[in-house]
């Protein structure tokens, strides 16, 4: 049976200096960020993904955003290097949690860049958004890491955003979603369906055709629900002001070995 874990970590003290790079800086409320946080992991859990916590990283202004730190393909974890210098401490203890959830732990090396959220993983399919925070040396090694697993790597280009998944993500049926103008070569995906809204383009699979998604989304929860699906949204907003989104704050592990 696939594993249904995810990985997460609360927000810290300095949630508020996180980096910004296609937004202007807005303040942000810690103590509305930690409730809509909590909210976001109490929806995973109730729609039975078992919750892992990482350690804090209070130094760290980014650190709630566990995606970018890692990629996990089969049980094998890529420890991410990121483009930003200041983010490179995260990994520390996400690499702990990872390592005791049984994963087999490589790293990205320099000179390659990595961050976990211009990673796409649909079926075996791995595209990796190069051209931000992700450079040629890392998707050199995220090929190099999964495809002896069976992964088909495909480099796609970021320019418009900060990950490839501000741009896109997929639908259960592998079809990928994103708002047109955000993302730079739709025709680059097998199936692309456009959505109406930025935060539209970001859903997370929670199984049985539901999907995690901001309650910023409206018009694109609707567009899923006339497909079948299931939008089960939640309100991000103060982490949507430092451009994370729902993939952001967790790392959905599925295929860990017993």
């Amino acid at each position: 049976m696939p594993s249904r874990k995810a990985l997460i970590r609360r927000p810290g003290p300095r949630l508020a200096e996180g980096l910004v790079t296609h937004l202007e800086r807005t303040p942000v409320d810690a103590g509305l960020a930690l409730a809509q946080w909590e909210s976001y992991t109490r929806a995973l859990r109730e729609h039975g993904w078992e919750t892992t916590e990482a350690a804090p990283a209070d130094d760290c202004p980014d650190a709630v955003f566990v995606e970018d730190t890692v990629v996990v393909f089969r049980d094998v974890a890529l420890i991410a290097r990121s483009g930003a210098g200041s983010r490179r401490p995260e990994t520390a203890a996400v690499e702990e949690a990872l390592t005791a959830l049984g994963c087999s732990v490589e790293r990205v090396r320099e000179p390659g860049t990595l961050d976990g959220g211009d990673v796409l993983k649909v079926g075996d399919t791995v595209y990796v958004g190069h051209g931000g925070r992700t450079n040629e040396a890392g998707v050199r090694q995220v090929r190099a890491a999964f495809e002896p697993l069976g992964a088909r790597v495909v480099a796609v280009p970021v320019s418009r955003v900060l990950h490839l998944k501000s741009a896109v993500t997929a639908l259960p049926d592998g079809t990928v979603i994103g708002h047109p103008p955000l993302v730079d070569d739709p025709s680059l995906f097998p199936r692309f369906l456009a959505v109406p809204e930025e935060a539209g383009s970001h859903v997370v699979l929670l199984g049985g055709g539901k999907l995690l998604m901001a309650a910023s989304a409206p018009r694109s929860a609707e567009l899923f629900a006339d497909l079948g699906l299931e939008p089960v949204p939640v309100d991000i907003g103060e982490f949507e002001k430092l451009e994370g989104c729902v993939t952001c704050l967790s790392v959905r592990l599925r295929d860990l070995r017993a």
